[in-house]
Parts: structure tokens; C-alpha cells; sequence
């Protein structure tokens, strides 16, 4: 039996989904006309944009799996990759952020939504992909770790 699991992107897009989906719905107050939208639309919209999330989170772990050249790298405790799927995953965020607020005005911020230059990045967004992959990180080499010791290892 193999000592990793054949799909390791299955605990990253769980534990995103997970994470995001709760973020997204604290970040509701920074984005004009979430708060007043009726709640199964708002819904609906968290949810999209969850499954946006987990998408970047998958593209930034198979971005950081190309550099490491194993999709198993999570366990490996090699800083590269954990450096290229955080990086890949604020680059993606900041360039959508950047694309749906100020060329195609998809959604716009609140007032309350502080901006990070040079680009005018929510600071709410950009927050999320600095606390949250980290964490699923942490929760996915955890949980590989615990199928590792189920399986004799």
C-alpha cells in the first residue's frame, strides 16, 4: 500500500471550502449591497465565491506541487512550496479583486472595506488568503497524516 493518499487535493478543497465559506460570510459588511441583499441570494453568492476560493486553492497547490514535483508535498515540511501556494493564491486574489472591481465592476467594496495599494486590494479578501491557506495547510498534513497512520505506516 502506498505511503501517501492518491488524492491529496480532496482535504485542501474540503478544508477550503470549510474556511472560506465561513469568511465569506464575515466579509458581507465590506461589500456594497451584501448586507441588504435578501438572505437565499446572499447565500448563493457566499457560496460562488467559495467555490471560486477553493478553485484558487487548488491552483495554487498544483502551482506549488509543479515546483516541489510531487502532488504528496504537504507532508514534506519543505518551505518552497508552502511559499509558492501562499503566494500563488494572494497573486490570484489580488489580479480577480483587481479585474472585478475596477474593470468589469462585478462587485464593488463598502465603506467599510479598507484598500491596499498599489492595486486597491480589500484588505478583507487579501486577509483571507494570508490567514486561511495556512491553516488548511496545517488541517490537510494533519489529516493525511492521521490516514498515513491508519494505513500501517
Amino acid at each position: 500500500m502506498s505511503d501517501h493518499p492518491a488524492l491529496p487535493e480532496i482535504p485542501v478543497a474540503l478544508f477550503s471550502f470549510l474556511l472560506h465559506f465561513v469568511w465569506e460570510f464575515l466579509q458581507v459588511p465590506t461589500y456594497a449591497g451584501m448586507a441588504e441583499m435578501a438572505h437565499w441570494q446572499g447565500i448563493k453568492l457566499c457560496t460562488a465565491a467559495t467555490i471560486g476560493d477553493v478553485g484558487f486553492a487548488l491552483t495554487a497547490f498544483w502551482t506549488a506541487s509543479l515546483v516541489a514535483r510531487t502532488r504528496h508535498w504537504i507532508g514534506d515540511q519543505v518551505a518552497l512550496p508552502v511559499l509558492v501556494f501562499l503566494a500563488t493564491g494572494i497573486a490570484l486574489t489580488v489580479g480577480f479583486e483587481f479585474y472585478y472591481t475596477e474593470i468589469v465592476y462585478r462587485w464593488t467594496y463598502s465603506d467599510l472595506m479598507p484598500l491596499v495599494p498599489p492595486f486597491g486590494t480589500g484588505l478583507s479578501p487579501l486577509l483571507q488568503w494570508i490567514a486561511i491557506p495556512p491553516v488548511v495547510l496545517w488541517l490537510t498534513r494533519r489529516h493525511l497524516g492521521g490516514a498515513s497512520e491508519l494505513n500501517g505506516r
